[in-house]
């Protein structure tokens, strides 16, 4: 084939953009016409600006992809903190008990866990990145619909310009355009929770860890910032979640104090609140013909770990390696066989994330005084299980099991 293979990413959040960045550094970009288009406005991130309220988990094996395209260094400069241990114990118990999860990032040999950064900042680093390529990303560029060509695409947008497309990746998140106008369903459910999230002053410090409580209505987890404030996520009933978002800051700091157990002493407000109604989904198929869906369009998963970012990088990271792959072996990277390398790889690894997560929410938001004793012996199981608990947290971390 002698013109360039023609690829459009249809989203630009983290996961599209990592796509697109990956893309603009691989072996075979020669090869490829590659374009970016996004709905939204451009982000920007400035560090004289208050710690924006949306933030990921960024696990080690995250950190990984990022550094592979000397993106982390810009973001790990200016505003990222890491988390070095986790603590995680159920509301039947006390953070110190027998029954609580400690993991310790000298104990899996990494320096950290993983980092907490602004969505923004990442974002923001990626496109310097896609800028010093000179790889374009349209902003205020709405796809009106995907028109099946033959063995193309064409991207209609919505001025009026048609994109042709050897592949769509569809990173358009949860709601996915793309992968509505497929006709790619998906099982799809939605929580009976609402996860509230704002930043807080900690009367104690942080100490770099990550704390996740879980109550009967659902996980609340406080999460290091660098500049010594935590911000929480809590999944809780969405009227637990308008209270919080209507309440002083002396009521919002007595709730959050005692959902905590004051882990940390008295939280005191100090940030904007906001609220989001949580379910998760998984598109019955990740490719079609020309069409690959990735990060939050192929499915979407509780919030309780932290996985949804890193699940979309994984995503992201694996598909281009194919692509480039695939290129370099002469294939059309747009070929159903050589895009089902990508979805047998992905598939079942976030399947798995998606109902280990549902589960574990579930489990441990049950009533029953049965269930809470099953749950503490299944805790202190695993704190001692060796070779069982180094492969959960190798998964969790993005790595390669050892």
């Amino acid at each position: 084939m002698n013109r360039p293979f023609e690829i459009v990413v249809v989203g630009a959040g983290i996961t599209g953009l990592t796509a697109a960045a990956l893309l603009a550094h691989s072996r075979h970009r020669d090869q490829m016409n590659i374009a970016v288009v996004d709905a939204g406005k451009r982000p920007t991130f400035d560090r004289s600006n208050d710690i924006a309220l949306r933030v990921s988990a960024i696990a080690s094996g995250s950190v990984g992809i990022l550094a592979s395209i000397d993106v982390w260094k810009s973001i790990e400069d200016q505003r990222a903190c890491p988390y070095r241990d986790m603590r995680v114990w159920d509301a039947c118990g006390y953070v110190d008990g027998p029954d609580t999860l400690r993991f310790e990032a000298a104990e899996f040999g990494v320096a950290e866990l993983g980092f907490i950064v602004e969505n923004k900042l990442i974002q923001s680093a990626l496109l310097q990145d896609l800028d010093s390529l000179d790889q374009p990303v349209d902003y205020e560029t709405p796809i009106r619909s995907l028109v099946r060509m033959d063995n193309r695409f064409r991207v209609e947008v919505a001025d009026g310009k048609s994109l042709p497309a050897d592949l769509v990746v569809g990173a358009d998140g949860a709601g996915s355009l793309v992968r509505k106008s497929s006709d790619i369903s998906i099982d799809a459910w939605r929580y009976p929770q609402s996860a509230f999230v704002t930043h807080l002053r900690p009367e104690r410090n942080h100490q770099h860890t990550a704390w996740q409580r879980f109550l009967q209505s659902g996980p609340i987890a406080l999460l290091p910032l660098l500049d010594g404030r935590v911000s929480v996520v809590w999944s809780t009933s969405p009227e637990q979640a308008e209270l919080a978002i209507a309440a002083s800051d002396d009521e919002l700091s007595d709730m959050l104090s005692e959902a905590t157990d004051s882990v940390l002493g008295r939280l005191t407000p100090a940030g904007p609140r906001a609220s989001f109604p949580l379910k998760a989904q998984h598109a019955n198929h990740y490719v079609l013909p020309g069409l690959a869906l990735i990060g939050d369009a192929a499915h979407a998963v509780h919030p309780l770990a932290g996985q949804g970012a890193n699940l979309g990088l994984a995503d992201a990271a694996r598909l281009v390696s194919v692509i480039d792959e695939a290129i370099g072996n002469d294939e059309h990277p747009g070929d159903l066989p050589v895009l089902r390398r990508y979805e047998r790889s992905r598939k079942g690894a976030n399947k798995t994330m998606l109902y280990f997560l549902d589960g574990l929410n579930r489990l441990f938001s049950s009533e029953s005084s049965s269930v809470a004793k099953f749950r503490g012996r299944g805790m202190r199981l695993f704190n001692r299980s060796g070779p069982i608990r180094q492969h959960a947290v190798h998964i969790a971390l993005g790595l390669n099991a050892r």
